[in-house]
């Protein structure tokens, strides 16, 4: 499955750099091979509550999914972003994840999971 974790990271750019090297590689082999792929997040990461360095690879790969969404969109696959709470269950994290491969035109799209957000809902 292309789905990527992002790992939790420090202030230290080398360690930002890798994260975001590690999420490059699995979008483009996704990309090569014109298939969906997934960015899972921390929401706080996404608000910047968990230091910088988190806040730039969550930032920089919701960046990244909706740019490649525009491509994606073009050949038929699609690329997303899923944003969790701390303590959502991780059975409910990749069930969206894989929710989110299977979709057909959602795309560009960032998910937000756990009992901190209120928002739309998905079909």
């Amino acid at each position: 499955m292309n789905i990527h974790h992002a790992a939790a990271v420090g202030d230290d750019w080398s360690e930002v750099k890798a994260e975001l090297e590690r999420a490059f590689h699995m979008s483009r082999r996704a990309a090569q091979a014109e298939e969906s792929f997934v960015f899972v997040v921390h929401n706080d990461d996404l608000l910047g509550r968990r230091g910088a360095g988190n806040a730039i690879v969550a930032t920089g790969l919701l960046s990244a999914a909706r740019t490649a969404a525009i491509e994606g969109s073009r050949k038929g696959w699609t690329a997303n972003v899923i944003a969790h709470d701390e303590g959502t269950p991780a059975e409910v994290v990749q069930r969206w994840a894989a929710r989110m491969l299977e979709s057909d035109g959602v795309t560009g799209e960032v998910i937000r999971l756990g009992p901190g957000h209120l928002g739309k809902a998905l079909p």
